[in-house]
C-alpha cells in the first residue's frame, strides 16, 4: 500500500495589516494543485516519511501548527483514522536548507540503471534487493542493467527542477510579498 501526500501551503498576509503578527494564517493553495506525485524520496526528505533514502528530515513529526488555518485543521480532520504523520515546513527552512547534505546511511534501495542509446546509463529505478553486503558505491551488472548501493543527497531526492519546482515557486513567490516567516507548507499522508 503506498502512501499519498496532502496540505496546504499557508500564508500571513503582510500588507494592510498593523501588526503581522496578528494577522491569522490562511490557505493559499492546495498541495494537489501544485503536485500531484508520489515519491518517497521527496516525503523522506522533507518529512521522514517513507525515508528508505535515509535522509534527515527537514521537518518530521511536527503535527499540525497549533494556528494552523481553520481551513486546513477541517480538511486534516476529514480524515479521521486515514491521515498521518502531519507537519509542517516553513519556507526560511526550505531556503536555508543544505541541498548538498548526503544521507545519514545507504538508500536502503538499490539503484537500478539502463543503457542508453549511444553508451551510458540511466537511472530507471530503485528497488528493494539484497545488496549481498556490498558498501556504498559497489556497482555490479546483472542482466543487461547495471546495479548500484548508493547514499543520495538531499538534492538527488528534491531536485530544483524536479517535480516539486512548482511548489517552492509559489512558497517563494508568497514570501516575496509578505515576508519568509509568513510562509509555510503544512503537509499529512494517508496509505
Amino acid at each position: 500500500m503506498g502512501a499519498d501526500i496532502h496540505g496546504q501551503v499557508e500564508c500571513r498576509p503582510a500588507y494592510r495589516i498593523l501588526d503581522e503578527d496578528d494577522a491569522p494564517w490562511r490557505p493559499a493553495i492546495d498541495l494537489h494543485l501544485l503536485y500531484g506525485g508520489r515519491d518517497y524520496d521527496v516525503f523522506g526528505c522533507l518529512f521522514g516519511v517513507r525515508n528508505h533514502a535515509g535522509l534527515r528530515p527537514l521537518a518530521a513529526g511536527r503535527g499540525l501548527p497549533g494556528d494552523v488555518s481553520t481551513e486546513v485543521r477541517r480538511e486534516f480532520a476529514s480524515g479521521e483514522g486515514l491521515f498521518h504523520s502531519a507537519t509542517w515546513i516553513g519556507w526560511p527552512e526550505v531556503a536555508a536548507a543544505d541541498w548538498d547534505e548526503p544521507a545519514e546511511r545507504a538508500d536502503a534501495r538499490v539503484h537500478e540503471y539502463a543503457p542508453v542509446p549511444g553508451g551510458g546509463w540511466e537511472l530507471a529505478g530503485k528497488s528493494f534487493q539484497d545488496t549481498g553486503g556490498r558498501p556504498v558505491g559497489a556497482e555490479w551488472t546483472r542482466d543487461g542493467r547495471r546495479f548500484r548501493v548508493a547514499r543520495m543527497t538531499r538534492r538527488e531526492a528534491v531536485p530544483p527542477d524536479g517535480t516539486w519546482a512548482p511548489v517552492w515557486t509559489v512558497m517563494r513567490a508568497l514570501a516575496g510579498v509578505h515576508g519568509a516567516a509568513n510562509v509555510r507548507l503544512v503537509a499529512w499522508f494517508d496509505n
